[in-house]
Formats: structure tokens, C-alpha cells, sequence
């Protein structure tokens, strides 16, 4: 006989269910790494390369001041180049590397200046004159040679020529830039980024970007630092799997995922479930998550199609209305904003369960958070292609992008993270009831904590500022790119599904907490600190390769004890189906997280290793393999978790009879089979030809223009056309049909203010008793 539903807890407050040494354990971590990345940052700040005051020649002409480079810097941002090319390494990989460029046309410059004047050794020179540093710390001023002082004055009217080109052949709308004074300070900014690549670092014998680029004419080449912790990360990787294995053999019944103490149940179905009104608002949080879906799709398939043709788009001139800086631009934002936006909507939908109970007014909340989430989402879209297409008026806080990842501009920025704000205020005012009632090592708080952290490390990016010195804003906006995404999303991530398998009944909730823990610890030991892989060439001192190196390997390790665990993770609803007498109603969600374990294991933890490693990114830094890192950790994670969420919910907003398993089915294998295609047949083979073309040839060589739309690469872009179908035809579109169902039924259904304990299972037989 079923047992009666038990009431919310209410009274004394609920003892931690673990041992107090798990969250010892993440605070000792914790505080260790977020010690460390505060001296990283005070280093930061005070060891990064030098921007000076005033750039002058030998006989004291100023060729340009350090206010006309952070103008050039905000003009870089403001016109969308970091999406389409790239500064020292970051930024988009259609486009050239500015810094790259600009050291091999100035040091081709004074190499034929020293040639024409007869100068014995012009190599030697050219050497010479790149890599003395002439930085007066003390006054603020750099001074260039007579040699360098004509090579920036030829670049300047190389740019005026190429960013005032009439016509779209580079992938950019034609005259990007035509104004002489802007034009002037593009080239300052790109300048000093290769005087600081060039010029040795007080004291050392390698440059303030550690000898990147590799460029033989100023004897940049790979340093003994970059050699040593190369070699020490894959001493830790090796050690780290061996120990995690060791471990896991020795105590794996004990931790992961596994169903043993688990009850005999029966899963309520769908139609059994009465769902809230703030659970009902999410069907269109869904849907309008699968709209966004479906146009960066559609927008990321163009942005690729100017890598097969750039000069047409089936015989249009797309880059007159979508220039490949803006079709990125767009592509990249909406797989933020949709991944984002189902985390909230998944969060909103918890709620009630994790409570029992939903507060009044919270559905009016959830619909406002969806208009203000319209509002950034489309305002920013807007905005960056006004910025973007040199608007005269559309300047400032609320039209100009900014950095790579955080490109929607500053007054949208702050919009974004104000309505996360809200949503966790949401978050607290549905659950403060439970929370009262628990340890703050339990579930419930581990839901809030985690919940926070999504606004609170997201906010850190406003740091980056289009005024900010170059290192410094890379430092703070890497960590929203790395530290926000791969940490604390994945943070979240954990504890979502974790609480899933818990209200579905299949783990207790002691297992839960020990899988949340110990995730916490192994992601956080090395994602932290490891954040600073992105910095190897940014201009910041060696101790952030050192520790960026190090810890970085050690991410993979957890990676893979997850990769070891995926069979049990994926047998939880199998082992209680077969005990049910109804049947586990959530095979494609589950399905959805099982395929996040399989692209965590390959696209953050194989593709992100290979290129973490200093001495492989100090060649591949912003080529195709970046891409493929990108691709497969960013949808092969995040948008396969945030459908898998989405599947869980509206399996439930669905009335049983209308839910298209179909579909559902068609969606799961058709995004996975595109992606799959997208890796395997187009980026992972560029990918390792640009890598081969880099070191073999030379890293300025492999970022051109030239050299990415040749007939070889271009065959290889043509192929992945058959993948990109599979994945929009079969993956997004099905998807979004599941989701207008949701949006069609849902008022259908049971709606009620509280929710018993046991909201998706009824206890048939409690755990250690055998079946009659």
C-alpha cells in the first residue's frame, strides 16, 4: 500500500545529512583558490605590459598618446573587429590577428629601411631594434626609433586602405572605418600591443606577451617556462587520473551515482502532477528559448558561410546587411542568452517542488522576468548592429559593444544582471520557508547558493570596461567566460539534476549531497585558478601561465570520474522503471544529460585540454581548434543540458496524450549527430591543418585571410553543410514544436498553490526491505 504524503517539514531545523567535512572541503578549496586569484589579480594590475602615457620619436614628436590607444581599443569593440579578427590572440578567427599583423608588416618595414641603408646585418638589426625596450617607467613614455616611427606611419596607411575598402570582400561592410582620426587610433592601439609583444620584459629574456606571436623576425620563440609547464600539466593529468581512479576503486560504492538505498516507488505521471502558475509561465520561457535557439542557428550558419565563400551568399552580398563580424556577434550572444534563460526558467520551475508551496504574485514576477529578459535580449541585438554598421549616432553606454563574450554594450550589460538579481529574489521569496527549516548544508541551501552565483559572477564582467588596460579586462572578463560558464554554471548544473533524481525519487537525498560536494571540490580545485589558461599571451607575467597551466589540467580529472559514472547516472530511472508499476515518464531528459557527460568528457575535457597545454596555444591561439573547444563544451554542455531541462519540465505541461515522443526522440539523436558532424568533419580537421600550417609556416601566415578561404579549407567548410541541416531540420526545429505544445496546453492540467513532499514519486516500500 502506497504511503500517505508525508507534510512539509515545519519546527527545528533539519540536521546536515553528510558530514561536516564535505563543506569544510569546499571552503578550505575555495578559499585557497579564490586566494590565489586575488594575487593573480594585484599582479595583474601592477606586472601587466605597460601602457604609456605618450609614444614619441627619437626626437621627441609624440606619434600618439595612450588616450588615443584606449580610443582605438573602444573603437575595436565599438565597430564589432574583436568579432571578426583578434588582439593578441582573442577574438574571432575569420579575421586576422591584429597584433600578429602589425609586427610583421612594421618589422618587414624596418628590415627592407636597413636593407636600403646598407646596414651589415639587416636580421640582426631588425632584431635588435624590436627587442630593445625604450618603456621610461618613471615619465610614462615609450620611444620609437626614427626605423619604427616611419614602419607606424606606413601602417596607418595600410589600415586607411583596409578598413576603408569599398566593398565586402573581407567579410566586413564597406568603409568600416573611414575617418582618418579613427583609423589613427585603430593603429596606435594595434602598435602597442606589438611593441609589448615585441619588447623584452625588464629582467627577462622574452617579451611582455612571452614571446607570442612566434615571429622570427624579432627571435620570438617558444621560452623554457612554456616548455616546463607544458610538461608539468600532463604530470598532473596523468598523477590526477591515476589518484582519481585509485580512489574510485577503492570507495565506488560509496560515491557516485548509485540507486542501492533508494525505495521501491511508483512515479507519478505527468497528468498526475498539479503545477503552479509560475511552473506554467516557464511554457513560455521554453518557447521563446527556442526561438533564440533556432536564429543563432540560423545566424551561426551564416557567419560560417563566409568561411566556404566570402564573397557571396548564394549570389547575395549578405555582408551588406549581415557582415560576418555581426552574424558572429549575434551567434555568439544567443547561445548565451537561450542557454541562460532555460537555467532560469529550469529554476523557476524547481521552485514550488523544492518548497511545497508558491508564494503570491510569483507567476506575475516570472512574466515580467521574460519582458526584461525580451527587452535585453533584442534591445542588445539591435543595438550591436547599429555599433556595428557606424551609426553616427548610436555611440555611448546603450549602442557600443564591448568585449568578445560580453559584447552586448554596457547599459544592457547591467540590465542583464539586474534581472538575475531578480530572479534569485524570486528563488528566495519561493523557498525561504524550506530554508528556515534546514541546515545550510542541505539541498535547499546548496539550490540558493548556487543560484546566486550566477548573478553575483556574472556581475564581475563589468569590471571589463572599453576604457580598462587591455590585461586587466581580459583578466576580469575570462572570468565570466571561464569562471561563470565552466564553474559556476556547471555548479548549478549539478545541483539541479542532482535535486531532479531526488524529487523523481531515484537517489536519496544523502547521495545527492554527496555527488553536489564532491563535484564542487574536483571542478573548483583546478576550474579556478585554471581560469588563467586564457591569459598565457595577454600580456600579463609568467606566474599566470605557471598556475594557468598547472590547474587547468587538473579540470579534466573530474571530467572524466563523470565520463566513469555516466553508466550509472543513465541506469538511475532504468533500476526504479523496472521496480515501477508506471513507467519513468523523463527517458529524453535523462537522454539529454547523458550527452552532456559524453561532450563535457570530449569538448571541455579532450578538445579543451589539447589546447590548454602553453606550447600547443602558444601556435593555435584563435584558430579553428579554439572552435571546435568552443563548439563542442558550449552546446554540447549548456544546450544540451538547457533542452535536457527543458524536456524535464514540459513533460509536464504537456498533457500525456498530446507528448511527442517522437519528436522528442528526433530532436535528441538529430542535435547530436549535428553537432557531431560540426566536430568531427569540419572544426577538429581545420582545426589540426591551421594548427600544422601555424607551426610549420608561421602564426601570422595561418590567421590570413588568404590562407582560411583556400580551396582545401573551403571543401572542408562545404562539407559541413549536410551536419548543419541534421542539427537545424531534425534538432531545433522539433524542439521548438515541443515547445509551442507546451505553450498551447499549458493551462491544461491541475493548478495549485502547494505541492505535496513526494511531488513526482509515491513511496511503495521504503529502502532495505525486500519485495513481497
Amino acid at each position: 500500500m502506497a504511503n500517505q504524503t508525508i507534510p512539509r517539514r515545519s519546527g527545528p531545523t533539519r540536521q546536515m545529512l553528510v558530514s561536516k567535512g564535505w563543506a569544510q572541503g569546499v571552503a578550505l578549496v575555495m578559499i585557497f583558490s579564490f586566494f590565489v586569484m586575488g594575487f593573480l589579480a594585484y599582479r595583474t594590475y601592477t606586472a601587466s605590459m605597460p601602457q604609456p602615457d605618450k609614444v614619441v620619436t627619437e626626437s621627441g614628436e609624440t606619434l600618439f598618446t595612450g588616450a588615443e590607444i584606449t580610443e582605438g581599443q573602444r573603437l575595436f569593440q565599438a565597430r564589432g573587429l574583436m568579432e571578426y579578427g583578434s588582439i593578441v590572440g582573442h577574438g574571432a578567427y575569420l579575421g586576422q590577428d591584429f597584433t600578429a599583423e602589425y609586427l610583421r608588416h612594421a618589422t618587414d618595414f624596418t628590415r627592407q629601411a636597413f636593407t636600403d641603408a646598407q646596414v651589415q646585418d639587416p636580421r640582426e638589426r631588425t632584431v635588435q631594434e624590436w627587442r630593445t625596450n625604450r618603456y621610461d617607467a618613471a615619465t610614462g613614455t615609450l620611444t620609437f626609433t626614427d626605423v619604427q616611427a616611419d614602419a607606424y606611419r606606413a601602417q596607418i596607411a595600410y589600415y586607411t586602405d583596409f578598413f576603408g575598402e569599398d566593398s565586402t570582400k573581407h567579410g566586413l561592410i564597406p568603409n568600416v572605418v573611414s575617418d582618418p582620426a579613427e583609423v589613427k587610433d585603430l593603429t596606435s592601439f594595434f602598435a602597442w600591443t606589438a611593441w609589448a609583444a615585441a619588447a623584452e620584459r625588464p629582467g627577462f629574456d622574452y617579451s611582455y606577451t612571452n614571446n607570442w606571436p612566434m615571429e622570427p623576425r624579432v627571435d620570438n620563440g617558444p621560452t623554457a617556462d612554456m616548455l616546463v609547464w607544458s610538461g608539468l600539466s600532463l604530470i598532473v593529468l596523468i598523477g590526477g587520473t591515476g589518484i582519481m581512479f585509485a580512489v574510485y576503486g577503492r570507495w565506488s560504492r560509496r560515491i557516485g551515482w548509485h540507486s542501492e538505498e533508494a525505495p521501491t516507488i511508483s512515479f507519478r505521471q505527468p497528468g498526475e502532477v498539479g503545477l503552479t502558475l509560475a511552473q506554467r509561465a516557464t511554457a513560455w520561457f521554453f518557447l521563446v528559448i527556442a526561438l533564440l535557439f533556432l536564429i543563432q542557428t540560423v545566424v551561426g550558419a551564416a557567419a560560417e558561410h563566409y568561411r566556404a565563400d566570402i564573397l557571396s551568399f548564394f549570389g547575395f552580398d549578405l555582408a551588406q546587411l549581415l557582415p560576418f563580424n555581426l552574424a558572429r556577434t549575434w551567434h555568439l550572444q544567443l547561445s548565451l542568452f537561450w542557454t541562460a534563460a532555460a537555467f532560469l526558467a529550469a529554476g523557476i520551475f524547481l521552485t514550488p517542488m523544492i518548497s511545497g508551496r508558491e508564494p503570491k504574485g510569483q507567476s506575475k514576477l516570472a512574466y515580467a522576468l521574460l519582458g526584461a529578459l525580451a527587452v535585453v535580449v533584442f534591445g542588445s541585438l539591435a543595438a550591436e548592429a547599429l555599433s556595428i554598421h557606424g551609426v553616427s549616432w548610436a555611440t555611448g553606454p546603450i549602442f557600443e559593444q564591448q568585449w568578445e563574450y560580453l559584447d552586448l554594450p554596457r547599459v544592457f550589460q547591467g540590465l542583464l544582471t539586474l534581472g538575475m538579481f531578480i530572479w534569485i529574489i524570486m528563488i528566495y521569496r519561493g523557498i525561504r520557508a524550506r530554508l528556515r527549516t534546514e541546515s545550510k548544508g542541505n539541498m535547499p541551501w546548496l539550490f540558493f547558493f548556487s543560484a546566486l552565483t550566477i548573478p553575483a559572477f556574472y556581475a564581475v564582467g563589468l569590471l571589463a570596461t572599453t576604457e580598462s588596460h587591455l590585461s586587466v579586462a581580459e583578466f576580469w572578463r575570462f572570468w565570466v567566460v571561464h569562471l561563470w560558464v565552466e564553474d559556476f554554471l556547471e555548479l548549478f548544473t549539478t545541483v539541479m539534476v542532482a535535486y531532479i533524481f531526488v524529487m523523481l525519487g531515484v537517489v536519496r537525498e544523502r547521495i545527492a549531497l554527496g555527488i553536489i560536494f564532491m563535484d564542487v571540490i574536483l571542478y573548483s580545485m583546478g576550474g579556478v585558478i585554471g581560469t588563467m589558461h586564457h591569459l598565457y599571451f595577454s600580456g600579463t607575467p609568467v606566474e599566470h601561465m605557471a598556475l594557468g597551466a598547472f590547474f587547468s589540467a587538473a579540470e579534466v580529472i573530474p571530467l572524466t570520474f563523470l565520463t566513469v559514472e555516466a553508466w550509472a547516472f543513465m541506469q538511475l530511472g532504468a533500476r526504479q522503471e523496472s521496480k515501477s508499476s508506471k513507467p519513468f515518464p523523463h527517458r529524453w531528459a535523462v537522454m539529454f544529460l547523458v550527452a552532456v557527460g559524453f561532450w563535457n568528457f570530449v569538448g571541455a575535457g579532450v578538445f579543451g585540454f589539447l589546447i590548454n597545454l602553453p606550447i600547443v596555444s602558444y601556435y593555435e591561439i584563435g584558430t579553428a581548434l579554439t572552435a571546435n573547444h568552443g563548439h563542442a563544451a558550449m552546446m554540447g554542455v549548456y544546450g544540451m543540458l538547457a533542452v535536457g531541462l527543458a524536456m524535464f519540465a514540459l513533460r509536464y505541461l504537456i498533457p500525456p496524450d498530446k507528448w511527442p515522443e517522437k519528436w522528442a526522440k528526433v530532436s535528441f539523436w538529430s542535435l547530436n549527430i549535428g553537432l557531431a558532424w560540426m566536430v568531427f568533419a569540419t572544426l577538429l580537421p581545420l582545426g589540426v591543418l591551421q594548427l600544422y600550417y601555424s607551426v610549420g609556416t608561421g602564426y601570422y601566415e595561418a590567421r590570413t585571410l588568404g590562407y582560411i578561404t583556400n580551396p582545401n579549407n573551403a571543401l572542408l567548410e562545404w562539407g559541413r553543410l549536410p551536419g548543419d541541416v541534421i542539427f537545424i531540420v531534425g534538432g531545433v526545429l522539433p524542439f521548438l514544436y515541443i515547445t509551442w505544445l507546451g505553450v498551447r496546453y499549458f493551462r491544461h492540467g491541475k493548478t495549485v498553490e502547494e505541492l505535496p513532499q513526494d511531488v513526482l514519486f509515491v513511496e511503495l516500500e521504503p529502502a532495505g526491505r525486500e519485495r513481497k
